[in-house]
C-alpha cells in the first residue's frame, strides 16, 4: 500500500459490495467453526482499507467470502482506499468503524489530536526494502550516500530516515531523496539509484520486468535489496485501529471490536493456509494486479504475520517501544521528527485482541502457526 499523489488515478473511496451472508446459513467451503451464529441481530460494520483491493488485505477480503464476519453477526463493508484518503482520518472523524494503518502514521495523527487505539496488530514485522540494481553497490544505508533515492512520501519514508539516522547520514545534506511514484519504473529506468519496495509489492514488480539486454525476466540475483527490518529500524506498519473515545465509552462497540477483530484473524488464518485460495478470493474482488503477483504477495504477507508467538494480532511491547522511539530521534529533511514525545499509555490495548483470540481458541483455530512455511511462487511476466 502506498500513498503518493502523483499517482494519477481516481481517489475516490470505492465500496466493495462485500456485505456478509445472511446469519441464517453459508454455502462456502468454512469449516464448521464459521458455521453462521444463530443472530437476532447483524451489526453492520465499515473497515478503511489503507489502498486499493490487493493480498495485503486479503484477510477480511477472506474473511466476508468464508462466512467468518456473518458467523460473528457483523455485515461487513470493506472501502478501497486511494490516493487522497487517509485512513486514520476516516476513523478519527466517524465515517468508519475501524481503519488499516501503519503505527508510525497512525501515531502521528492521535498526537495530532486523533483519538485512535491500535486493537489489533496484525503485521507484526516491517515489509519495506529498498531495492537497487547490483552494479549501484548499495548494500546497506550507508552506501546510499551521494545516491538518489526514491521515497513515496506521505508518511511511508520513516524507515529511511530512520536509516540514514543510524548510518550517520544527513538527509538533507548526504543523499538526494527523489519522489517515487507508485511503481518501480524510476529504478528500471536508471533516474534513481535504489527504490523504496515492500516485498509484497513492489519488489514482485521488478522481478516480473524484463530485461532488455537478455530479453528474459529479471531475477533476485540482478539486485541488491535493503530490509529496514533486518537494520533495525523496521517500524510496526498494518495494524486494526478504533475509536478511542468509542472504545471507553461504548459497550456495544467494543464488543463489535472483539468479534470484529476475532474474524478478522480467522481470515488471516485461512489465507496461512490457503494462499491460493486467498489470492484468487482478491483477484475476484477486482483487483488490478495480475493472478502471480497476487500470490506472490499474498506468500509475503503471510511471512510478516506468521509465525505469530503471542497469537496473532496481538502488540508486542517491545516492537511498539522500538516503533515509537525511532519516531521520537528519527528527523526528516526539515529537522522534525514523526513524533515530538512518547505515545500515551492509550494508544493501544491487547484487552480487543486477547478477548478475540479467547473465541478463535474456542473453535479451534491456529491463532500462532508456529509451524507456518512459505510456499514457492513464480512469478509471471507482468503478474499475470
Amino acid at each position: 500500500m502506498r500513498k503518493n499523489k502523483g499517482w494519477k488515478l481516481a481517489a475516490g473511496v470505492v465500496a466493495l459490495s462485500l456485505a456478509a451472508v445472511a446469519c441464517g446459513g453459508s454455502d462456502s467451503s468454512s469449516t464448521d467453526s464459521s458455521a453462521p451464529a444463530d443472530c437476532e441481530t447483524t451489526t453492520s460494520v465499515k473497515l478503511q482499507l489503507q489502498w486499493f483491493t490487493q493480498a495485503q488485505f486479503a484477510g477480511y477480503f477472506a474473511a466476508v467470502d468464508q462466512g467468518f464476519y456473518a458467523a460473528q453477526c457483523l455485515d461487513v463493508s470493506i472501502l478501497e482506499g486511494g490516493v487522497d484518503i487517509v485512513p486514520q482520518q476516516q476513523l478519527a472523524d466517524g465515517a468508519v468503524d475501524f481503519a488499516l494503518s501503519w503505527v508510525p502514521k497512525a501515531l502521528a495523527s492521535r498526537e495530532a489530536g486523533a483519538n485512535i487505539v491500535d486493537i489489533a496488530q496484525i503485521f507484526q514485522r516491517s515489509g519495506t526494502l529498498q531495492v537497487s540494481f547490483k552494479d549501484k553497490g548499495i548494500t546497506s544505508p550507508a552506501d546510499f550516500a551521494g545516491k538518489n533515492i526514491g521515497n513515496w512520501g506521505y508518511g511511508n519514508e520513516f524507515e529511511i530516515f530512520a536509516a540514514l539516522t543510524k548510518a550517520g547520514l544527513d538527509p538533507a545534506a548526504d543523499v538526494t531523496l527523489v519522489q517515487q511514484q507508485f511503481d518501480m519504473a524510476a529504478l528500471l529506468a536508471g533516474d534513481i539509484d535504489a527504490a523504496e519496495a515492500m516485498t509484497y509489492n513492489e519488489y514482485a514488480q521488478v522481478l516480473e520486468a524484463i530485461d532488455p539486454a537478455t530479453g528474459k525476466q529479471y531475477t533476485a540475483d540482478d539486485f541488491n535489496v535493503v530490509s529496514y527490518e533486518d537494520e533495525g529500524v523496521g517500524m510496526l506498519q498494518d495494524a486494526i485501529w478504533a475509536s478511542g473515545e468509542r472504545i471507553a465509552s461504548d459497550a456495544a462497540y467494543k464488543d463489535t471490536a472483539t468479534k470484529f477483530v476475532a474474524a478478522s484473524i480467522q481470515g488471516w488464518a485461512f489465507c496461512r493456509d490457503n494462499a491460493q485460495a486467498c489470492a484468487d478470493i482478491v483477484v475476484s474482488k477486482g483487483s488490478k494486479l495480475g493472478a502471480s503477483h497476487q500470490l506472490w504477495q499474498m506468500n509475503e504477507v503471510n511471512k510478516l504475520i506468521w509465525p505469530a508467538s503471542g497469537g496473532a494480532g496481538m502488540i508486542d511491547a517491545a516492537a511498539w517501544d522500538r516503533s515509537a522511539k525511532l519516531a521520537q530521534e528519527t528527523k526528516n529533511l526539515e529537522g522534525s521528527t514523526v513524533l515530538t514525545a512518547a505515545p500515551d499509555a492509550e494508544a493501544y490495548t491487547n484487552d480487543i485482541v486477547t478477548a478475540a483470540l479467547a473465541i478463535l481458541d474456542g473453535l479451534g483455530v491456529d491463532t500462532k502457526g508456529s509451524s507456518f512455511a512459505p510456499i514457492d511462487v513464480t512469478l509471471n511476466e507482468a503478474g499475470a
